[in-house]
């Protein structure tokens, strides 16, 4: 339903009408026309909002993970944080790339297909120059990588790849694995260049060394799990049934539970003086009678009432009442 006018309105656009300012046929093919939506099929948009807002929550777990993994690691200040998560074209994002770079080729088992770890060359530099003891500074020249580098590199990407299970746990049990690392985009052409990707954009301070970390998820890795990419499912709030089995597993947990029990002789109170001059054989009177109950405590609450006796010539207490919660 449109907006409605006021009289003001009316009178308005009927004098606009009279006097020759509004075409009544203008305003008949403006109202006809149908709002038409571009699509282009050279770009075909497989990745939904959903997914990829999804995506932008898992990898959010997983920038926190990598923070806290590289800053207890390395031993300085790292804040990894997610910038953007978009979808585009393989193509784009390799024409992107400037060499060199490092490119981890990751296997994202059980999926089919890989994907791609890529870290800017600054922040490698300086993740290299930290571990061999520097303060984590970058070069002033961009350069190569030496064998030695790529291998201190090697290192970190399979650590922080492995804290990559976590995140993705709701979704399916990843066991990703590097496979090579690539210094140059044009040897890491995992798939079509027309192929849709999720690009993951991180951005990664080390010290007062600022890059980017990007992650790559071709369409054809993840389109076995897209119906699981869904923050519906995640933030429903349907409840599932409960099974017989599931009910099983939790009394045997709960019977096998260990708790601390103890009865309580008595209680009572006493000055400090008084208790810095008791010796061996004083009494102290407690507030419980001879023939009365003792309270007996299942960690910190009050569940039953015992006597005290002895058992097989071990002090025992023998139960006379039990406290249930709706008796209190």
């Amino acid at each position: 339903m449109g907006d409605i006018l006021s009289q003001n309105e009316i009178d308005e656009l009927l004098k606009a009408l009279n006097t020759g300012e509004i075409d009544v046929q203008q305003m008949q093919t403006t109202t006809s026309e149908k709002k038409i939506k571009i699509h282009d099929f050279k770009r075909p948009s497989k990745f939904a909002k959903d997914h990829l807002k999804t995506l932008h929550i898992i990898n959010e777990n997983y920038s926190r993970l990598v923070t806290n993994f590289l800053s207890g690691y390395l031993r300085t200040l790292v804040q990894v944080d997610v910038v953007s998560v978009e979808s585009l074209q393989y193509m784009e994002f390799t024409n992107s790339i400037s060499n060199p770079v490092v490119l981890g080729v990751v296997d994202f088992s059980p999926l089919n297909g890989q994907i791609i770890l890529e870290m800017a060359p600054n922040i490698a530099y300086a993740l290299i120059d930290r571990i061999l003891g520097g303060r984590g500074t970058s070069l002033d020249k961009v350069r190569g990588f030496t064998e030695i580098e790529l291998a201190i590199i090697e290192r970190i990407i399979i650590q922080i790849l492995n804290l990559m299970r976590e995140p993705w746990e709701n979704v399916i049990t990843i066991r990703p694995r590097l496979e090579k690392i690539e210094t140059n985009a044009q040897f890491a052409q995992i798939i079509s260049p027309n192929e849709m990707v999720a690009l993951v954009t991180l951005s990664g301070h080390v010290g007062e060394v600022e890059g980017m970390i990007n992650i790559c998820i071709p369409h054809m890795v993840v389109e076995p799990i897209l119906s699981k990419l869904s923050t519906r499912l995640w933030f429903s709030s349907i409840e599932k049934e409960s099974t017989r089995e599931t009910k099983q597993s939790i009394e045997i947990k709960i019977e096998n539970t260990k708790v601390p029990v103890r009865a309580v002789l008595g209680r009572t109170t006493i000055n400090v003086s008084e208790c810095i001059e008791l010796q061996v054989g004083d009494v102290i009177p407690l507030d419980t009678l001879v023939n009365g109950d003792l309270e007996v405590l299942v960690g910190d609450l009050l569940k039953f009432y015992a006597t005290p006796g002895v058992r097989k010539n071990k002090v025992s207490v023998r139960i006379t009442e039990v406290v249930r919660k709706e008796d209190e």
